[in-house]
């Protein structure tokens, strides 16, 4: 029973990654995670109490996954530079997954204060992974810098998850030169 109840509870996550992704945060709706997992709307709420909730179990299983493969990408590069390309090109290269089109439309929408908190501290612990990098680049304020870092990353994603008409390699290669070279060129 609780490996069927398991499976349930993905098999609703992954429907909310999939509305979200779709739709936003408007789309994920109890009604339609009861229509995506052919459960019925009763058995939707016996797995989450609110959308919040939802959110915030996303976040609790999506962020670490996504933080780890950001944090992979950089552990293979050595110096400062290298890094600081491998945390923008990293989290840039995930803007087509599914669970990425979630996190950034969770992100941008109007929550409870303890999703919104969850996301605050996934974000914290993204900015946190760069610091050193920055600090070992001789940054007299890493952490500033790693927000403003973090500022054009995401900015960036926006412009790729807009369908801009640039094609995402020229938004990757414009981002990272943006956080090497700042606006020096």
């Amino acid at each position: 029973m609780a490996e069927h109840r398991s499976m349930q509870r993905g098999a609703l996550l992954d429907a909310a990654r999939s509305l979200l992704s779709e739709g936003g945060t408007e789309a994920l709706t109890f009604p339609a995670l009861a229509e995506r997992t052919g459960l019925a709307r009763s058995s939707v709420y016996e797995y989450f109490r609110s959308r919040a909730a939802v959110v915030e179990e996303l976040c609790a299983v999506d962020f670490p996954v996504w933080a780890a493969e950001i944090e992979a990408a950089m552990s293979e590069a050595q110096e400062p530079e290298a890094k600081i390309e491998a945390y923008v090109r990293s989290q840039l290269g995930l803007v087509g997954d599914k669970r990425h089109r979630a996190v950034v439309a969770i992100s941008a929408s109007e929550l409870d204060a303890g999703a919104r908190e969850k996301i605050r501290a996934a974000h914290g612990s993204l900015i946190a992974m760069i610091v050193e990098a920055l600090a070992a680049l001789g940054q007299a304020e890493p952490r500033l810098s790693a927000m403003l870092l973090q500022g054009v990353v995401d900015a960036a994603v926006r412009r790729i998850e807009a369908g801009a008409e640039e094609d995402p390699v020229i938004v990757t290669d414009a981002a990272v030169a943006m956080a090497l070279r700042g606006v020096g060129g």
